[in-house]
């Protein structure tokens, strides 16, 4: 049991300790919820009664203080990552799934749509990449009919996004694949209706300059996308045509920045046409859209 003035003087401790380390006080309440399981009203209204909770103050500020001083992401700490209306489960062999993504997957829906091939949305959806299965899980929601199959070199990550789909009830919807981008799916070659993907795309040089939550915790493999960041990308757009039904959708996330040459990537493949770019919601151009000749 903790005394419920214990637990308010706890939090207000470590919303200042969070404010003066520049993290946003909002993550005490997220950890307050997620692992002693504190709902929002009670949070708000700082109602704490003396209460059980499922870890101790001490447990408690053991978190925190990895969150402060070894600047572990929050998502990390309580082990789950909420994203569009799932609550995924994420370690640190995964991406943290971020808000941006979640627009990959409405883009998804609506290019199968404007795609001049008809029921591309009843066919085969390959997620390349897929860390925590969050994309794979999306296109398997919103695309209720089609096959999705999800790949990623990483036997860790995949045994997580395996856990998801089974905890969410995709298990059924999605095929899991362990290897290099298409390498596992040559079965596929000239039948897949779209190719979504959010590939590594930060220059090797770049990663010592993100923020210490990314570069000290998350996957580098995820991360890394090679001396000019567009390796992962390059190789998606060369190689993806062969898998592709005419008419089938190639979506990628990418870095603020590389959008001009993407767009050349995919004019000079030759195989591709309609390219569009879209930004995300904070207005940085983000996905970069083709359709397969």
């Amino acid at each position: 049991m903790v005394a419920g003035n214990l637990l308010a003087q706890w939090r207000r401790d470590a919303q200042s300790k969070a404010i003066a380390a520049g993290i946003s006080p909002a993550e005490v309440d997220w950890l307050l919820q997620e692992v002693a399981g504190l709902d929002r009203l009670a949070l708000r209204l700082e109602s704490f009664s003396t209460t059980s909770l499922p870890v101790s103050l001490a447990e408690l500020n053991t978190l925190w203080e990895k969150r402060l001083l070894s600047r572990v992401p929050v998502q990390y700490l309580v082990g789950r990552c909420h994203w569009r209306r799932f609550s995924l489960e994420v370690s640190p062999d995964v991406l943290i799934p971020r808000p941006e993504t979640e627009e990959i997957v409405e883009l998804a829906f609506a290019a199968a749509q404007n795609s001049p091939t008809p029921h591309l949305d009843t066919g085969i959806w390959v997620d390349l990449g897929t860390g925590s299965g969050a994309i794979a899980i999306g296109l398997a929601d919103i695309l209720t009919n089609a096959q999705i199959y999800a790949v990623d070199l990483s036997a860790s990550a995949l045994n997580l996004a395996k856990k998801n789909a089974t905890n969410l009830g995709f298990e059924e919807r999605i095929n899991f694949s362990q290897g290099s981008w298409w390498e596992p799916l040559s079965h596929l070659q000239g039948k897949v209706a779209g190719i979504v993907s959010n590939p590594p795309y930060i220059p090797t040089l770049t990663l010592p300059q993100l923020q210490p939550e990314v570069v000290q915790h998350e996957p580098h493999l995820a991360l890394d996308g090679g001396k000019d960041g567009l390796a992962s990308i390059r190789y998606l757009v060369q190689s993806s045509p062969q898998y592709l039904v005419s008419g089938g959708v190639w979506l990628i996330e990418m870095m603020a920045g590389q959008a001009e040459e993407v767009t050349h990537l995919l004019q000079q493949q030759g195989s591709y046409s309609n390219m569009q770019i879209f930004p995300d919601l904070a207005g940085i151009e983000r996905f970069a859209l083709a359709y397969r000749c």
